[in-house]
This record gives C-alpha cells, structure tokens and sequence, in this order.
C-alpha cells in the first residue's frame, strides 16, 4: 500500500473514531432551560471521504493498464511535480483521480466504459462544461476570469480540446504548433495563412495568442487589445499616430482596407489599388479610371498609375505630418 493510500485509510479512520469517543448529551436539569435545537449537520459535510471510492493505490493502480507514452508523458509535465502541494500529484494529492474523479469502481470492474469518471477531450460523452469545471477549480486566477462571456465557452468548447496535458510540451503553448491546433476548427483562417500576403504565423514567428485570447476577453474576436487598431499597432507602432492629416479610415479600423489572416494581394489588402481606393473614393474628375486612351489628359494613361496605382502619389495613406500633406503625398 502506498503512502497515498494509507493517508486516505488513516484520514477515514480518524474520523470514525471521533464520532465513536463524542460523548452523549447530558439530560437538562429540571428547571434548566432547554437547549436551542441544533441543526444537524449535511450528509456531505458530517460523513468522511469514502475512501473506497478510489483506486487502492492512486497512480499506480492506473498506470497497471494505462501504462503507455500517451498517458506517462504527464510526469514530465508541472501536472505530476511531486513538490507542488497545488498540483494533483503534491503531497497527499489525489493524483489522476484529482483530475479524473474516483475511480474505484472502474478497478473493481476490471476496467471497461469508465462509468463515472470524467474523460477528456472534445469527443467524449463527458460534457464540456463538467470537464472544465475541473480545469477552473486549479486555474481560477490565469484562465477563468473572462472565460464564462467568451466565444469558445458560449460553443461549448472544453478545456481539453485544444490543451494536451498528457505530453511533454502542450502544442498550443508553442509557436510552432499553435497554428494546428487553432486550425482544426477555424478553417477559413487556415486556408488565408497560405495565401501569398500573409503574417509569418506558418513560419513559426507569430502566433494565434499574439492577437487573440483564447480564454475570453472584452474585446471584439477576441483581442489581446481594446480594439482592432491597438491591437495592430502593438507591432506596427509607425502607423499608430496621431498624425497632422489622418486618413479616417485608418483611424477607424485596419480591418477597413487589409485582412489580417492572410490575402492574394500584397500588404494583406482586400483589392489592388485604385480598385480598394475606389470603394470609398469616387473616380470621376481624377486621373484614376484609364477606360480609354482618351480618358486621361494628353490621351495616355500616367504610368505612375497603371505601375502601382494610386500609392505612388499619395505614398503616405497611414497618414502625414508634413504641413503639405493634406493629400497624404507626403
């Protein structure tokens, strides 16, 4: 018997013995007041934890049939620290089980369906919201604070779904992998990372977290930031401003001119210029539309505009602290 096991057993047997050795309440004197009635305490907190609800040997009764690198790989993890009193596997911590639930009947059973015990992942019959309410009870101060409002909580999504505790290094805490697991769901993102304009998240050098907060957040999708333009300029911080002659959509919102996950044209812009320009900008009167050779002055198109349209006059579109930089040319 491990010293897990005997704990447990001492831990019962403590408490059968005070109840045996309480004395009985002495009869009232004849003329003495009656005692005020005491309400009897709840079953769940009078009665000792039923030590037979759990594996005899914690862990190692487990690892008799899970013994297999899927599973094992968790004492490498901060999940099975022996010195953490925090962690499941601290001093007189519950070990799987702390995780799993009691698994005594499983065992006596001989294995089969796991009745009873909390299985994780997102294709178990376990539900999600009972899974989690395992994870949140450890990770209330890094994990749960937004949780209840966010998107994945309002899909049902558990914890298990994108975590991996049993390996060595959990692939969504790694740039490398993230990207995988994140896409296994958001498809449409993954399909925009491997268009030719795209953030260097394939390459390993961004990840999902660096603009999204998985556990919840205030913020619209999800951001690490109030808003879309902060959370952008958190890297691009030359088009933050304030600048003398702003261009209003860039003060609104990026998301106005470029697609942040991936795009064919170059910058990550929706359309090529003049044709984005033109979505707010109206054509007539300005050298923009070449239909034909007349529609142009001097009856040619500007080959600074059929080159790279119309950024090549007005180069400064994030904005311009020129004094002549009205029309963002400089």
């Amino acid at each position: 018997m491990n010293r897990l096991a005997r704990a447990r057993l001492a831990t019962f047997a403590v408490a059968l013995l005070s109840s045996a050795a309480a004395p009985a309440f002495a009869a009232p004197a004849p003329d003495a007041p009656a005692p005020a009635a005491t309400p009897a305490p709840a079953p769940a907190a009078a009665a000792a934890v039923d030590a037979s609800a759990y594996s005899p040997q914690g862990a190692d009764t487990c690892l008799g049939c899970h013994n297999n690198p899927a599973i094992t790989g968790i004492f490498h993890t901060k999940h099975a620290r022996p010195n953490d009193p925090r962690g499941p596997f601290g001093h007189g911590g519950l070990q799987c089980e702390a995780c799993h639930g009691p698994g005594g009947a499983h065992v006596r059973a001989g294995g089969g369906p796991p009745a009873g015990l909390i299985v994780f992942g997102s294709k178990t019959v376990t539900a999600a919201a009972r899974q989690n309410s395992q994870c949140l009870g450890c990770h209330q101060s890094n994990a749960a604070h937004d949780w209840p409002t966010s998107a994945h909580a309002a899909s049902d999504v558990p914890c298990a779904g994108c975590h991996t505790l049993h390996t060595e290094k959990d692939p969504v805490q790694s740039k490398a992998t993230q990207i995988e697991v994140c896409t296994s769901c958001h498809q449409a993102q993954h399909t925009d990372l491997f268009k030719p304009s795209h953030h260097p998240m394939r390459e390993g050098q961004m990840a999902c977290t660096d603009c999204h907060t998985p556990h919840g957040s205030t913020a619209p999708a999800q951001l690490v930031k109030n808003t879309v333009n902060e959370t952008c300029t958190s890297c691009h911080a030359e088009y933050r401003g304030p600048f003398l002659w702003e261009h209003q959509p860039v003060t609104e919102d990026c998301s106005t001119c470029h697609e942040p996950h991936g795009s064919a044209q170059p910058a990550l812009l929706k359309m090529r210029a003049p044709f984005l320009c033109q979505t707010c900008h109206e054509g007539a009167g300005h050298p923009s539309i070449a239909n034909t050779p007349k529609g142009l002055p001097g009856g040619m198109p500007s080959a600074y505009l059929l080159g790279g349209g119309c950024t090549n006059c007005h180069s400064q579109v994030h904005g311009s602290n020129s004094p002549s930089g009205r029309a963002l040319m400089r």
